[in-house]
């Protein structure tokens, strides 16, 4: 069929407008790659050259800015400071030696620390940013910064580092933190890659060590340009990483550096909880040490110092120290046999200042005896005698099982390191840990807390807290995890008889208040703060029949390691418990004049939220106390106010 001239025509038209519609399609494509290679050429130019220079894109892991550690009330216990320090990447250096070698001639670098930084850069990767000199004075630094054309690979840098602000008194509860090693590297199956910078710092101790996680936070990262001598020539890109959660405590400082204050030198320990919660107002062990030594890298003469000091000022002996609790534990041995009806409060036993059983002699500690007593007088004048004969009715396994129902021979669940079970010892353990059958002089011992009997200050605590409620406190250091307040479970009633409770604690009342009890003179004047607890008094040597012949050694004429140890447990309000409090002094001499006033100290601290008043003393010893309060104040610290915020 042939096409029409008016068909010709229509196709031709068409044919055209496809043309045109294909060539402006060419025409603007050709145009943006004209674009494109005129940016690319002319206004990335100098970014192509540098390029073209063997210029690299180096990614460097930012290091998270660490969670801070607050009292209950808000005042900085761990915070970070700022931080001067130079490191040198090896990848970028090129001769690491000659980079060295000039860095040394701008800032300080003794031989010993160049040492250090050669081993570091061997064992790690090349791209691995290596520290050279940390805490640089400002003057050093900027040296650095302003001849960093000059050295390839060297960065100066501005980062955190750990600073603990109350120095010694929470150097045993928060802990400190160091450098990575490689034991910590072992411990975690997969390390978080942040612990593979050099000298990046974790928890070594305390809540630092067991609240890692939560404290360290998750790192950032940055892309960065640099030349071919390894100069940073500009930073491409940063993703900051995310902070560290902050951890409030449940201790308050100013109680805390009261209680340390007050210990002075002694070796000893005290712990101050809250009766209804189980919260740790103050846990304080003497002497202390500063923490930030560690951060800074502590050296092997203030090291040896602390590791030689008899006094052990690296243990944390309201945890870790394990005792015999003395006559503290006989409110365990009362309950015990108060429990099983073996007694009541009105059973007496007379006391001719010793127990003879077989061809044994156990004495009391009043050599003439405390004639006949009952339940309130055994445990006001603390004769022993007492509860040897009712310790024999009630036997071994009662009497464990009594002590762990009020929290000993446990291990508390808190984060800090090393903490004790101690030894709540029965049947059973004497054989699976001797292989040796339980005797009647074994309870006898224990009965009195001496033998196999092991306490820390922290379960004493916890016992007087069971005491004081008759509920089975829980001890708790954590108040809140990034701003949100730890669960507080209920603590549930022990199940133990009303009446048989109210006759412990009236006995522990008739110690401080009664003329006849041991702790009478470490007593509280105020009506309403009327102190509650029992003195204790625990052997740590062996006194031979000889020695009792002729006169036992006093504590005074013995080397001061075979003293005995002293300890006090108490709790007040008697009529409305508030506070609990156990103190441990080793080698301290008598529970009653040398741990009881400690103990009356922190509590009265703890109860006004000040310095004591003296009316609380009682008059007689006003004089005393006002001058030794006095001499107390000035060792006092500041501790800041509250709220404290990061660096």
């Amino acid at each position: 069929m042939r096409r029409t001239a008016r068909d010709t025509e229509e196709s031709a038209r068409r044919i055209n407008r496809r043309s045109l519609f294909m060539g402006g399609a060419m025409v603007a494509m050709f145009a943006v790659l004209g674009a494109r290679m005129r940016y690319l050429s002319v206004e990335q130019a100098d970014e192509f050259r540098l390029l073209a220079e063997e210029n690299r894109i180096n990614m460097r892991l930012i290091p998270p800015e660490r969670g801070l550690i607050f009292d209950r009330n808000g005042k900085l216990i761990a915070g970070n400071e700022q931080n001067y320090r130079v490191t040198i990447t090896r990848e970028d250096a090129g001769d690491v030696d000659a980079v060295l070698a000039r860095l040394s001639r701008l800032i300080p670098v003794t031989a010993e620390e160049m040492d250090r930084i050669r081993r570091d850069i061997d064992r790690n990767s090349p791209f691995v940013p290596i520290i050279v000199a940390d805490r640089l004075p400002w003057e050093d630094f900027s040296k650095v910064a302003m001849n960093a054309p000059t050295l390839p690979g060297v960065t100066p840098e501005v980062g955190l580092s750990r600073h603990y602000p109350l120095v010694e008194d929470f150097s045993h509860v928060v802990g400190y933190v160091g450098p990575v090693s490689e034991k910590d590297l072992e411990e975690r199956p997969n390390p978080d890659p942040v612990l593979r910078i050099p000298e990046f710092q974790i928890g070594k101790i305390g809540v630092e060590r067991w609240m890692e996680e939560t404290l360290r936070g998750s790192a950032g990262n940055k892309r960065i340009e640099v030349n071919h001598v390894g100069r940073v020539m500009r930073e491409l890109e940063r993703t900051d990483g995310t902070a560290g959660q902050d951890i409030q405590l449940t201790i308050d400082a100013d109680v805390q550096n009261f209680v340390q204050a007050r210990l002075g030198e002694e070796s000893a320990a005290c712990v101050v909880m809250d009766v209804n919660t189980g919260e740790i107002i103050a846990c304080a062990s003497s002497p202390g040490f500063d923490p930030n030594l560690f951060v800074r890298g502590i050296s092997q003469r203030d090291y040896s110092a602390l590791t030689e000091d008899d006094h052990r000022p690296l243990a944390n002996k309201t945890v870790q120290g394990a005792y015999p609790p003395g006559s503290t534990f006989k409110m365990v041995t009362a309950l015990a046999a108060l429990e099983e009806g073996l007694i009541t409060p009105e059973t007496t036993h007379y006391c001719p200042g010793h127990l003879e059983f077989g061809d044994r002699r156990f004495h009391c500690w009043k050599r003439g005896g405390h004639g006949t007593v009952d339940l309130a007088a055994s445990l006001a004048e603390s004769c022993d005698v007492y509860y040897y004969e009712i310790a024999q009715k009630v036997g071994i396994d009662k009497i464990a099982e009594m002590g762990r129902r009020l929290g000993l021979g446990i291990r508390h669940d808190l984060p800090m390191s090393a903490i004790t079970e101690g030894i709540m010892p029965d049947k059973a353990w004497k054989m699976e840990r001797w292989g040796q059958e339980w005797r009647i002089g074994d309870t006898i011992n224990a009965s009195i807390g001496q033998g196999y009997v092991l306490s820390s200050p922290l379960q004493l605590a916890v016992m007087t807290a069971r005491l004081a409620t008759g509920r089975a406190i829980v001890p708790r250091i954590l108040h809140s995890i990034g701003g949100q307040p730890v669960d507080l479970p209920q603590a549930e009633p022990l199940g133990l008889d009303a009446a048989n409770l109210r006759a412990i604690r009236e006995g522990m009342s008739e110690v401080m208040n009664t003329q006849r009890g041991t702790a009478f003179s470490s007593r509280i004047a105020d009506e309403t703060m009327v102190f509650a607890g029992k003195t204790g008094t625990s052997q740590v040597r062996n006194i031979t029949a000889a020695e009792r012949a002729r006169g036992v050694i006093s504590n005074e004429d013995l080397p001061w390691n075979r003293r005995d140890h002293a300890l006090y447990v108490g709790y007040a309000p008697f009529d409305n418990p508030k506070y609990a409090v156990s103190v441990v002094v080793e080698h301290g001499g008598g529970g009653s004049a040398v741990a009881a006033p400690i103990a009356r100290d922190a509590i009265l601290r703890a109860l006004h939220g000040d310095i004591p008043p003296l009316t609380a003393y009682p008059a007689n010893q006003r004089g005393r106390i006002e001058t030794d309060l006095n001499t107390l104040r000035d060792r006092l610290r500041d501790t800041g106010p509250a709220g404290s915020s990061r660096a």
